[in-house]
């Protein structure tokens, strides 16, 4: 006599989608971020628009980690990052001009990065080169991230500052390529769940989003002291 089939998982079995693991397993560190005491004073006012010329300064440097011409174009057929390199997302040329808004024609003389910016764009361009799943963890971090409580930052740095409402100065947090933000993020994410990895490397990807955000909180804390000190 045949086997039977094994039975189907009940719905309390099922596992959870991989867009849905990497949400949960890194809420915490979500939490942490964003109430760092730079976030919360520059987004409550406290800190003048230095601070937040300061804040996108690094987070260029971290794109043009992210963004790198040579690792995407390898990385566009790669089965793993490959589905997620989608145009629309891409932000280096908008920082550039908000920083030219901030700084002037010459807003790059002198510009370094933080070690904290340092490391952080260090990893992810270790990961853009030597583990696809790794660079979807930052990917994944940063763009949702940005489409998300980005827009939160936008508002406040526009009523604060009293930049155009989406103009020079906010662009970055402007997606003027995606209509409806809510529905590409459903894209997104179902995009995550079809990745075909296995349940190991979902694991390490995740470890890799969290190591994200804990990159992401150094990069406030350092920005915070260099504040606190000039106070």
């Amino acid at each position: 006599m045949p086997a039977a089939p094994a039975p189907s998982p009940s719905p309390a079995e099922s596992p959870a989608p991989f867009s849905t693991l990497l949400r949960t397993a890194s809420q915490d560190l979500h939490t942490e971020a964003n109430s760092s005491p730079f976030m919360s004073d520059m987004l409550g006012g406290r800190l003048g628009v230095a601070a937040y010329r300061r804040y996108t300064e690094q987070l260029w440097f971290v794109y043009r980690a992210l963004e790198a011409p040579d690792d995407r174009a390898r990385l566009s057929a790669d089965p793993v990052a490959g589905p997620l390199l989608r145009p629309e997302l891409a932000r280096t040329e908008q920082l550039e001009r908000d920083l030219a808004h901030l700084g002037g024609p010459d807003w790059r003389a002198g510009l370094t990065p933080l070690p904290t910016t340092a490391a952080y764009a260090s990893r992810i361009a270790e990961c853009a080169r030597t583990w696809p799943g790794g660079y979807v963890a930052h990917h994944y971090t940063r763009y949702l991230g940005d489409l998300s409580g980005g827009q939160i930052v936008r508002d406040s740095a526009e009523k604060t500052w009293g930049f155009a409402r989406k103009g020079d100065g906010v662009r970055f947090y402007v997606f003027a390529d995606i209509a409806n933000p809510a529905a590409f993020k459903r894209e997104y994410r179902a995009l995550l769940d079809a990745l075909p990895v296995d349940d190991l490397e979902k694991q390490r990807v995740v470890d890799e989003c969290r190591r994200a955000f804990k990159l992401n909180t150094a990069l406030f804390w350092e920005l915070n002291e260099a504040f606190r000190q000039s106070a």
